[in-house]
């Protein structure tokens, strides 16, 4: 792994222990755990120097949900979403910004605007499972800015509604459909494989896992736990577990009822190796990830 990793004018130490934490701000009406809330720019930018004086490393923005559900808007409403938000964080904060979209043609206009890093939910292979043109990875490569490539296919949550056809698509192999740690590595290579041949160099890639996208409780479960066996592959791990349904689930809560449980997260990706966590309460798992390594760095 490569121990540096410039986003924006900050440089990154992956070689140290600090897991670097990724503030989450949703500007839509519709999000599942603050929908509504950061519409307004004020709104936003309030929660911004929050996030910021709690620790947070980079800000996420993101404009459309991607929630179960969610409704899909238009590139242009989802562009003027963000903009000015992100313009106004640019300009009174010192903080590297994100921009969460699978679309290349948003992104392109984000990264326009000053957006620092590309968080793109499919990996860049939203072409391959959409059949729509995609040109995504030449986006972020024109740009020279890092990506965060998750992992996500094209399986639904629900196990009874795989078909084969989905899983000859989405698995290489027997294999694959029954251990969805390979899935998601063979998966997340090949990530890396479209990335770097699009010419977005190895300095400049982060892995998400991809916890909530295309994966049954019991798998979320899985990544979680294993989320180790992925740090091998020499790109910084990021873990987006923050409220997700995997811990509504398995605690039987809200979203605005999990903090508990994604802190728990976050400290299990800790010791795994993950160098980012994307959350929602900077705070607590700024608190809980330092209590994390004062333990295991004394």
């Amino acid at each position: 792994m490569n121990t540096k990793l410039h986003i924006g004018k900050r440089c990154f130490d992956l070689a140290g222990n600090r897991v670097y934490i990724m503030g989450i701000l949703n500007v839509t009406p519709d999000s599942f755990s603050d929908g509504g809330k950061f519409q307004e720019a004020d709104a936003a930018l309030r929660h911004v120097e929050q996030m910021v004086c709690e620790g947070a490393d980079i800000i996420d923005i993101g404009g459309e949900s991607t929630r179960p559900g969610y409704q899909h808007i238009e590139e242009a409403e989802e562009i003027e979403r963000v903009s000015e938000v992100l313009r106004a964080v640019k300009e009174r904060f010192d903080v590297p910004v994100s921009v969460d979209t699978y679309k290349w043609r948003v992104m392109d206009a984000l990264l326009k605007e000053g957006a620092d890093l590309a968080n793109d939910i499919w990996g860049l292979r939203y072409g391959k499972f959409s059949g729509e043109e995609d040109h995504m990875a030449e986006v972020i490569a024109k740009h020279h800015v890092p990506a965060v490539l998750m992992h996500n296919d094209a399986l639904p949550r629900k196990a009874e509604e795989r078909t084969e056809e989905l899983y000859t698509l989405c698995c290489a192999d027997a294999r694959e459909r029954d251990d969805v740690i390979l899935r998601v590595r063979n998966g997340l290579l090949d990530s890396v494989k479209i990335a770097l041949s699009a010419g977005i160099t190895e300095d400049r890639i982060i892995l998400d896992p991809g916890v909530g996208f295309a994966k049954t409780q019991e798998e979320n479960l899985a990544v979680l736990k294993r989320v180790g066996e992925l740090t091998d592959l020499e790109y910084p791990v990021l873990m987006a577990a923050s409220r997700k349904s995997v811990i509504g689930n398995a605690l039987n809560l809200p979203p605005e009822e999990r903090e508990e449980g994604t802190i728990v997260t976050s400290v299990l990706s800790a010791m795994a190796g993950c160098k980012f966590v994307r959350v929602h309460d900077v705070a607590k798992n700024r608190r809980a990830l330092d209590m994390t390594g004062a333990i295991l760095n004394p």
